[in-house]
């Protein structure tokens, strides 16, 4: 029996064994469900084809080609990917509206023996929750910014604090990016869409009763934006601050972009890139540091007339209340979980 459900919340789409995206391997990797898996009943190729022969040929051998494809390719992911699936397979399939892509796979699936559920709408039932939540509603979350300048150790004490059972959003790693010049992470980031599918998954999962806290970041994290409902909560949210010595800032910032830091080429490119108030001759010296593998050096100069200025100038309009100020002494284990302590207890005062 082939069940219908709208219900896309973290414990309905946990409920499936698989979530199965029927649609062509172009429209996935634009955006999905979280967690889904592609298995197309047309590649991109065989869509358009088809497309072309159903808008300029003819609509009965568009659709008797089509028929002789998706039959194909379902019949290749029942031998290939789902081929070891035993009988209490539980799959939520889903197209593009609903329609006869997913019509398909599921009809199938059914007469196999499989209890299959099917998306009503499709990705756009997705992608309308996604924007109800992040465009039209405020985010009922209870924020708290962990602020402070570059190198003062944000990203680390997310995780530390992640690990100590405090709720924590990393907009970084939704956005595949460091959010800064050298931000830039290997594969790229993800659409826009993609970006809002994984901060909406990321949400749904937090409890909005106790606190979430989250890096503050400019309302740009490299390409991708900041979606308005949880950028209007980030600039009403209270703050804790961060601070570290210079030379322990730009150590940590060396460790964090070390792959950068490790590639002349890279870090070159990057230089070239900076904004044009810096000065030609401040950026040329500071290219000649990167060719001499004076990295740590490097990073004290960046942070010191680059990324510290722009940081106060950012920070006279923040005008957030501050919870705490608490200081991240060295690198050291010791030093990053005393901090976590310490933002930990503020999160209630």
């Amino acid at each position: 029996m082939i069940r219908r459900t709208v219900d896309l919340s973290p414990a309905a789409r946990d409920g499936f064994d698989a979530i199965i995206d029927v649609r062509s391997p172009a429209e996935f990797a634009l955006d999905h469900l979280p967690g889904a898996i592609n298995l197309p009943v047309l590649d991109d190729a065989q869509r358009a084809a088809v497309g072309t022969e159903y808008v300029q040929g003819s609509k009965f051998l568009a659709r008797r080609t089509g028929a002789a494809l998706v039959a194909r390719n379902i019949a290749a992911h029942l031998e290939a990917a789902l081929g070891d699936r035993d009988g209490s397979f539980q799959p939520l399939v889903y197209c593009w509206r609903g329609g006869q892509r997913s019509g398909a796979m599921v009809t199938v699936m059914d007469q196999v023996g499989w209890p299959v559920t099917v998306l009503e709408g499709g990705y756009q039932t997705w992608r309308r929750q996604v924007t109800g939540a992040l465009y039209d509603a405020p985010v009922p979350h209870r924020l708290v910014l962990l602020d402070g300048p570059t190198g003062s150790g944000k990203t680390a004490l997310l995780t530390a604090l992640a690990a100590r059972g405090v709720q924590t959003l990393d907009l970084e790693a939704l956005a595949a990016h460091r959010g800064s010049l050298f931000g830039a992470m290997p594969g790229g980031q993800p659409s826009q869409k993609a970006f809002e599918s994984r901060l909406h998954d990321a949400l749904s999962r937090l409890d909005p009763v106790r606190p979430v806290v989250v890096e503050a970041e400019s309302s740009r994290i490299g390409a991708r934006v900041v979606p308005p409902s949880l950028w209007a909560a980030m600039a009403a949210a209270p703050v804790i601050r961060l601070e570290s010595p210079v030379e322990v800032r730009a150590a940590r910032t060396v460790r964090d972009y070390a792959a950068i830091a490790a590639d002349p080429s890279a870090l070159d490119t990057a230089l070239t890139r900076l904004p044009r108030h810096i000065g030609k001759q401040v950026v040329a010296e500071w290219r000649a540091l990167a060719a001499a593998g004076e990295v740590e050096t490097l990073a004290a100069e960046l942070i010191v007339h680059h990324y510290d200025p722009a940081y106060r100038r950012e920070g006279q309009g923040r005008g957030r209340p501050e919870r705490a100020v608490v200081g991240i002494a060295s690198l050291g284990e010791a030093a990053l979980q005393q901090a976590a302590a310490l933002v930990e207890a503020a999160l209630n005062p």
